[in-house]
Order: structure tokens, then sequence, then C-alpha cells
């Protein structure tokens, strides 16, 4: 087997992927390539930049439509890997999956079984799992004879204590596997593993992590260890998101199916893809979009989502018993000054004091250093994790 990965994060109309392979020379992990290609017949393109962000390659690709475009886009991609000869070989595949269960507490060389598990797990991850799983069945097809491992989000949060992860339903839904699972968790693995580079001996200590972006939650990290987060059951829990509606009461959604007569297939529409801030705003679930607009709902949106962070996020301080050092990644968290700025204010009261010259910057530290609580802004790499994973589950997995 190629001692490098293909990692494949596939979604409803884009397909992100990325090669990495070992150094010669330091004999590390590195990224070779990364890349785009867009699903969607009327926009249907691959983009892919080389390991320091130069463009490779940006052209059309033809997709035979809706049902086969997914495929059609990774047959595009696998034949412009092969045009770059050995610089870009690979001999294995490394998918992110979002809902491992309780089944799957770690990185699994996908089969027939594995397949089976994580298809029952598409109704807790309707988003999400379809589309992962349409990428490894494409693989299979394409090549057949290249090794799948599936590296999950649930995973980093299984060493919860039962306490973080239980609901106070009758005792046989935690038996079925009804608990929360948390979501994010490659994310999280990335940044605990680095945390000691930015943060040193603090990188042990309480630190909460807020992964940012179109699905946004919070983690509380003790020991580099999920300790707490602020997704449930399913990705729907916690934050206010692109278009999830984060935290709700159940109640909601009993009154829509007695007075409004939804069934359950609305519901899931309306609380996945309607709803967060696409939904509040009435314009866009893109935070970028809304901080641009003067519609006061676009305002009133952006405030719902820095307040229930806020709140959640005291909920976790509570959970660790205090607080050392808050870091921000994901897409919102890393590139949106604005909304980092109005977190930490709205923090000082736990002795977080802004340097609000180096969050505009972006950090990496973004807080002044006479507070008890620091801030940072640390990208985060969830294709390094899954690449790693996937090169060292299969060479622990018997050759026969």
């Amino acid at each position: 087997m190629s001692e490098a990965v293909l990692v494949i994060n596939a979604g409803s109309a884009t397909l992100k992927f990325s090669v990495h392979g070992m150094d010669e020379l330091t004999g590390e992990l590195v990224r070779r390539c990364s890349g785009l290609a867009e699903y969607s017949p009327e926009r249907a393109r691959l983009q892919v930049v080389d390991g320091a962000g130069q463009n490779m390659v940006e052209r059309p690709i033809r997709v035979s439509g809706t049902s086969g475009a997914a495929s059609d886009s990774l047959a595009a991609v696998m034949n412009w890997l092969e045009e770059q000869g050995s610089a870009l070989a690979w001999g294995a595949v490394g998918h992110r999956v979002v809902h491992g269960g309780a089944r799957h507490a770690s990185p699994v060389r996908i089969d027939a079984a594995v397949m089976a598990d994580l298809e029952r797990l598409v109704p807790l991850a309707p988003l999400h799992q379809p589309h992962n799983l349409a990428a490894v069945r494409a693989v299979a097809e394409l090549r057949p004879d290249v090794p799948q491992v599936a590296c999950f989000d649930t995973a980093f949060h299984c060493a919860q204590a039962p306490v973080a992860q239980m609901y106070a339903l009758p005792r046989r839904y935690w038996h079925e596997g009804i608990r929360a699972y948390g979501f994010h968790g490659l994310s999280y693995e990335y940044i605990a593993g680095v945390l000691p580079t930015y943060l040193g001996a603090q990188a042990g200590g309480k630190i909460v992590v807020a992964h940012l972006g179109g699905g946004a939650s919070l983690c509380a990290l003790r020991d580099g260890r999920s300790v707490a987060s602020t997704m449930g059951f399913t990705a729907l829990d916690g934050l206010v998101m692109g278009t999830r509606c984060g935290s709700l009461d159940p109640g909601v959604v009993l009154h829509l199916m007695a007075e409004h007569k939804m069934d359950v297939p609305a519901i899931q529409e309306l609380l996945y893809r309607q709803s967060g801030l696409l939904g509040v705003s009435g314009l866009s679930g893109d935070m970028r979009t809304l901080l641009a607009s003067d519609a006061p709902e676009a305002a009133e949106a952006v405030n719902l989502f820095v307040y229930r962070i806020q709140r959640h996020l005291g909920s976790l301080v509570a959970a660790l018993e205090g607080l050392d050092a808050l870091v921000f990644t994901g897409g919102i968290g890393e590139n949106a000054a604005s909304i980092r700025e109005r977190i930490c204010r709205r923090l000082e009261w736990l002795g977080l004091r802004l340097d609000k010259d180096a969050n505009d910057r972006g950090g990496p530290c973004i807080s002044l250093p006479d507070g008890r609580v620091s801030a940072w802004v640390i990208p985060t790499d969830e294709d390094a994790v899954i690449a790693r994973h996937t090169l060292a589950n299969l060479r622990k997995a018997p050759s026969g």
C-alpha cells in the first residue's frame, strides 16, 4: 500500500478532498494538495491547490445529473490525481463520517457490516451521513481494490462521563443508544493535539473550544479530553447555526405536530434546513452576508448567535469548574473578528481581556497578558487527523 491517503469529506453539493503523504526527510505526514469538486450541474468544477496553497488546476467537470453528480465528481478528482503520476499517488481513502453511534468509538476499516451500521444512523445526521456514505460507495465502484477507513465526528466525545451523555429518559432508551454523542470531534481532536504548541503548560488546563461555522458547537476540554459538548444526540442541538435551530424546547416540536399538523419529514426540513441564521434573518445562513447587511433582521440573527454562544459557554465553564483559555476555530471562528470580539467582550467577567489589535490581525493570541483567561485563534485541520487515523488503522490491520 502506498504511504499516502486520499481524504474525502463529501457534502450535499461539494466534495472536499486532500492527499497526504509521508515526507521523506522528516517522516512526518504532510499535505500534498487539497481541493474542491462542486456537484451542481450548472456549476460543476474542480479546483486544486498544492500544499503551499498555490493553484494547480481550476477547470469545469462533466456530471451526468443530480443522481450521479457525486460519483462523477469523485471520478474527476481521481482521474486528475492519476494524471499527476507518482507525486500524488495514494493507496487508501479516509472518509469523514459524521455519526459513528454507540458502536464506533474509533476509526474503522469499512466493510459491508460497517456500512450497514452507518446506514442505520442516517436519521441522526440527515444533512451529512447520506453524502458521506455515498462517497464510500462511489470509491468502492471506481477503485474496489483500495481500502477505505471511516473516521467519526462523534468518536472524540466517547470518553465523556456517562452523566455528560445521559438524558433524563427511561433507562431503556440509553441502552438503545439514545444519548448525547457530540460532533465536530475531528476538529476538536486536532485542536487538542496542537494546544501545547500555542498554550504551553496551560494546554492541559480548562479549555473551551468554539468551532464556529455553518455548523457550530462548543467543547469543554480538560487534559486535552472532551468533558462536555453543546451538540447532543444529533447535530441539531446547542448553538444557533447556519440553517439549524440549535437548542429547542421539545414541546415546540409537539406543538408543531399537534397544531400545524407537521409530520416528521416536514419538521426535519424545518429544523435542519430552514432555521438558524437563515430562519431568523430571512436572508441567509451565511454569516458574511449577515454582517454585511443593514437589515434589522440580520442584526437580530447575529445577536442571537452571539447570545447563545455566551449562554452555552457559561454552562461549559460550570462543567469545567473554571476556565483557563478560549479557542476559536472553524470558518466563522477563524475569520470573523467582529464575532470573536463580541463574544470576548461578554466574557470580561471571567477575566478575559481582549487585545483588539491582535484580534483584528487574526491572532493567534487575541487576549491581553494581564487577563486571567487567554483567548486564541487556531485554524483547524480535520483532514490531517483523518489521514493520520487512516494510516494507523491500516498499519495495524491484518494483511491477509
